[in-house]
């Protein structure tokens, strides 16, 4: 007798592995933001906890940090805006002499082999000594911190763009080369595309590094800025106006990094993640 064949059933969809596809954001994606919050909840609820049984001047609650940052943000708005100012300055020019340098190495290597020793050595002084150096050499306070940011911010630019650059196929070159193209238009059609994603990413770093660098520049060598309000703070054994600043410094370092970020989104669109 000859069996009956039952119908074939449909196989379930499968689950699309982009959010563009399901509408919505991965789970592995979600969770990392997911678990970073509930760990600052835990954290600022320690910390709750801790100033109901501690002085003010040792733990202050979060009712008296934000009474102290609004103060902060009413009386020192120029500060705020100062320091901001003081990093965007010295990581444009650092940038430009970082990449200025980077392309003239790519293109010379004689020049490579004379200077990059030379830039690890810089790269190995630390920022505390490039800071003395500047409050003992140099008398005024904005080319004291511009010196000290551009000295430690640069030569990062330099090594990342030089090293993306040296990074680029030989066999891209050289099928972009059969082409004759001249030197820009080498630098704009495959050059400049290749090192971009490690543009962007030297600038995410530099811009932690810069925002710790001025605040100790500040600290030591300045009359105005976040790193000034730090020492008065610390002069009045003040630790809610202390821990005021350093909420300030981090939302102006989370602000920039979004911005880098989204930047990063619109211009590497192509990337699979």
């Amino acid at each position: 007798m000859s069996q009956k064949l039952e119908p074939a059933q449909p196989e379930p969809p499968k689950q699309a592995l982009h959010p563009e596809v399901t509408g919505g954001e991965p789970r592995e994606l979600r969770a990392p933001w997911q678990d970073s919050l509930r760990t600052l909840i835990v954290l600022a609820l320690l910390w709750e906890l801790a100033s109901w049984w501690t002085p003010d001047y040792v733990v202050p609650g979060w009712a008296l940090i934000a009474r102290s940052l609004w103060r902060l943000l009413q009386d020192h708005p120029g500060w705020i805006a100062l320091t901001c100012g003081r990093v965007l300055a010295a990581l444009m020019v650092g940038f430009l002499a970082g990449a200025g340098l980077a392309i003239g190495m790519y293109r010379h290597p004689r020049l490579e082999r004379y200077l990059v020793p030379l830039i690890r050595v810089l790269m190995a002084v630390p920022v505390i000594c490039w800071i003395l150096f500047a409050v003992l050499w140099f008398s005024g306070t904005e080319f004291r911190i511009s010196l000290v940011l551009v000295l430690v911010c640069a030569p990062i630019f330099l090594i990342d763009l030089l090293d993306a650059m040296k990074g680029v196929p030989r066999d891209w070159l050289e099928m972009v080369r059969c082409l004759r193209p001249g030197p820009v238009d080498l630098f704009r059609a495959l050059i400049l595309p290749a090192v971009w994603p490690a543009v962007l990413t030297s600038w995410k770093v530099n811009l932690s590094l810069a925002i710790r660098v001025v605040t100790i520049a500040e600290l030591v060598g300045a009359t105005s800025g976040i790193g000034y309000g730090l020492t008065v703070a610390q002069s009045q054994l003040s630790i809610a106006d202390i821990f005021a600043w350093t909420l300030i410094l981090v939302a102006i370092l989370l602000v920039a990094q979004q911005l880098v970020g989204w930047l990063e989104r619109r211009s590497l669109r192509w990337r699979a993640a």
